[in-house]
């Protein structure tokens, strides 16, 4: 049985802070995949302008851009760590509302506390093991290349 001081603890100590962590690392991967999908964006339409205009070394480079612009944002997966934070930080925040709620499964527990941390802990091991694959797979393709 977890008791209430070291339950505001963890609360405090670990839920809080990995919240925020969640939250704080799903805005920079959000702006960074938004700034780089409108850089693709503006350069791709820029770029067969520059041609028809007969720019041949401002064309390259535009074109360049574009190709690095792209496989940056592929590479570093912007996107995809943008939206498993954000799914993460939004569960951690759910959870917690549940808990303070009574509503399952909490309404039937007679552990209340040792049930929200086992699901806190347990949503932040998935979160944790989704980014180790997202990085496995990124390994073994580069090992087939």
């Amino acid at each position: 049985m977890v008791n209430k001081q070291l339950f505001d603890k963890y609360v405090k100590n670990r839920y809080e802070d990995q919240v925020k962590w969640y939250d704080k690392k799903s805005v920079h991967n959000q702006r960074l995949a938004k700034r780089y999908q409108i850089t693709i964006i503006i350069l791709s339409a820029i770029t067969p302008v520059l041609a028809a205009l007969e720019f041949k070394w401002p064309t390259i480079i535009s074109a360049a851009l574009v190709t690095a612009a792209a496989s940056i944002l592929k590479y570093c997966k912007y996107e995809d760590h943008w939206h498993n934070y954000r799914t993460t930080c939004e569960t951690l925040k759910k959870e917690k509302i549940m808990y303070e709620s009574e509503i399952c499964p909490y309404e039937t527990s007679t552990d209340k506390m040792k049930v929200f941390i086992e699901r806190a802990e347990a949503l932040i091991s998935k979160e944790n093991t989704v980014w180790t694959e997202i990085i496995s797979k990124d390994k073994q393709k580069n090992k087939k290349r």
